[in-house]
């Protein structure tokens, strides 16, 4: 074991003892059995959706305990760092109203939330261990390291660094003084418990009594010397952070499980309380016959990003993510499920599948019962960063807006499912304003000529339907109009009578009724055609029909 002498100069001269970080970080003045839970997101790269998933459960089970939810950055791996993460992060949870009790933008009295802030914190806990002889400095080079592992699978042993495998264990003082002289990189590896027999065990919130092999590495606890700053790994750094930061519930992945026994030894180490831990089953994505994790390099939607950038309803997502956790909930409506508490002994073991065709259907459900006004300004917001054009046109149309999202909507008793996200509303609305209505160029337009109905019978048509045109407030009066002029030039009363001679006329009402649908929408496809006409107005309508005369 280092002389405490040794190992005190390898650290900054004022560095605070334990006794210091625990009275500047008390335990939270909280009411019995409130939850503090965690967020401890990476800037490696966009945030998985998991993250919400998995924010939501926290903030919901913090909150509804009386306790906090906060947001720990944890950027140790600077050499991973993507930028603009960190904006990614503030952007998604925003959007999603998961904003946390404590992190970087709110500041909180057990700050910093970045990890890359806390190294003093750290370096405290590290030089502790290493004056216990709870840990210790190790040379290794990466050709050693390899040779270890090489020798260890040759001889089909667990590969690690461990007992006898662990060259600096137990090495002279003197050789160790002799690698600092020298100016030798090193690292500072935890020295595990010599009872390589003895079993972890612990109780998992979500998945009950749980039992595992002990570790018996000797894990990297702070990196190497010749970095700066100085940095932990994730295993220590989270098990100081959650103590001082007194987190007693850590909500993640199940893929931590097999870390349990290391954050166990760490934690009992540094005489810490141990955490409750619950670990949730990834989401999943139905490939083939069988089920996979949503991944980030496969899967578009495995990103907040996509379900932000589509314009899918926040609340829609939530709804569809607290189903996921719990399935009560996804037997709820919308509103009340998002105020019913998620409850972490109903969240499964296997991983949820993510369906985007069940999102849709729930999207767009929950769109039926917004108001026209509240859809327009959702559509607003979503358009400012994504479609400049279009709010360009709601701004400039805001009435001719309402009237559009009020077609077969307002007053229905099954009002229209067509918008499921914000980014499709220029697709299915977009034919309702001039700026964006895609209008035919005549009777040779080739959405009119799919109909296969002679360009000079159109012309003839769109011509006397727009000589006679009322602008009239009863439907089937209005359509009549169609009919009239429909019978004028031979169509067939309907498709039965057309199919039975089609030589002998031009075609049925139904293709008269596409000619004016068509001038009027450019698709064949729309809501009900008096309703467009009522909200486009007059002028409108017969600018359009009279592209047809050309």
């Amino acid at each position: 074991m280092l002389d405490r002498a040794v190992i005190d100069a390898l650290f900054p001269a004022d560095l605070p003892e334990p006794e210091h970080w625990e009275q500047r970080y008390p335990a939270r003045d909280l009411p019995e059995g409130a939850l503090v839970t965690r967020l401890g997101p990476s800037p490696t790269g966009f945030v998985h959706v998991g993250g919400i998933y998995v924010a939501t459960i926290d903030q919901d089970v913090a909150r509804r305990s009386g306790g906090r939810y906060l947001v720990r950055v944890e950027d140790t791996d600077q050499s991973r760092e993507v930028e603009g993460a960190l904006e990614q992060f503030e952007r998604g949870f925003r959007y999603f109203r998961l904003a946390a009790d404590e992190d970087i933008q709110r500041g909180g009295d057990y700050g910093p939330y970045r990890q890359s802030e806390r190294e003093r914190i750290y370096l405290t806990y590290v030089r502790d261990l290493l004056r216990q002889g709870k840990a210790y400095l190790d040379f290794a080079t990466k050709e050693e390291l390899a040779a270890i592992t090489q020798r260890q699978q040759a001889t089909k042993l667990p590969t690690g660094y461990y007992g006898s495998w662990a060259i600096w264990r137990d090495a002279d003082p003197a050789d160790v003084q002799a690698k600092l002289d020298a100016g030798a990189p090193y690292v500072v590896r935890f020295r595990a418990p010599d009872d390589t027999g003895a079993r972890a065990r612990f109780t998992d919130a979500i998945r009950g009594p749980l039992e595992a092999e002990a570790n018996r590495n000797d894990v990297v606890i702070l990196k190497s010397s010749d970095q700066s700053p100085r940095l932990p790994t994730y295993h220590f750094a989270h098990a100081v952070d959650d103590h001082l930061m007194r987190v007693n519930l850590v909500i993640r992945g199940d893929e931590w499980i097999s870390s349990v026994p290391v954050h166990q030894q760490l934690f009992d180490a540094l005489g810490f309380e141990p955490i409750t831990y619950a670990h949730i089953a990834p989401l999943m994505k139905q490939e083939g016959g069988s089920k996979r994790k949503l991944s980030k390099r496969k899967d578009p939607e495995a990103s907040v990003d996509f379900f932000i950038e589509a314009g899918y309803p926040a609340d829609a997502v939530l709804y569809y993510l607290r189903g996921l956790a719990n399935g009560r909930l996804a037997e709820m409506p919308l509103e009340q499920a998002l105020t019913e508490p998620i409850n972490l002994d109903e969240c499964g073991v296997a991983g949820p599948l993510v369906d985007l065709v069940k999102l849709d259907d729930i999207a767009a459900d929950h769109i039926a019962t917004l108001s026209g006004a509240r859809i327009l300004e959702a559509v607003r917001e979503w358009a400012e960063r994504y479609d400049p054009e279009l709010l360009r046109v709601l701004d400039e149309e805001p009435d001719l807006a309402l009237r559009a999202l009020a077609v077969e909507r307002e007053g229905a008793e099954n009002p229209r499912k067509d918008l499921k996200k914000w980014s499709e509303f220029r697709a299915v609305y977009g034919f309702f304003f001039p700026q964006l209505h895609a209008a035919v160029t005549g009777p040779d337009d080739e959405r009119i000529t799919a109909l296969g109905v002679d360009p000079a019978v159109v012309q003839a048509v769109a011509r006397d339907f727009a000589a006679d045109y009322r602008q009239l407030d009863d439907g089937q009066e209005w359509f009549d109009q169609i009919r009239a002029v429909a019978a004028k030039h031979g169509f067939a009363r309907n498709a039965k009578e057309f199919k039975k001679n089609p030589e002998g006329f031009p075609g049925s009402i139904r293709e008269a009724s596409q000619i004016i649908r068509i001038a009027l929408t450019g698709s064949t496809r729309s809501p009900d055609l008096h309703a467009i006409t009522q909200a486009l107005g007059e002028d409108e309508v017969l600018g359009r029909i009279a592209a047809l005369t050309k």
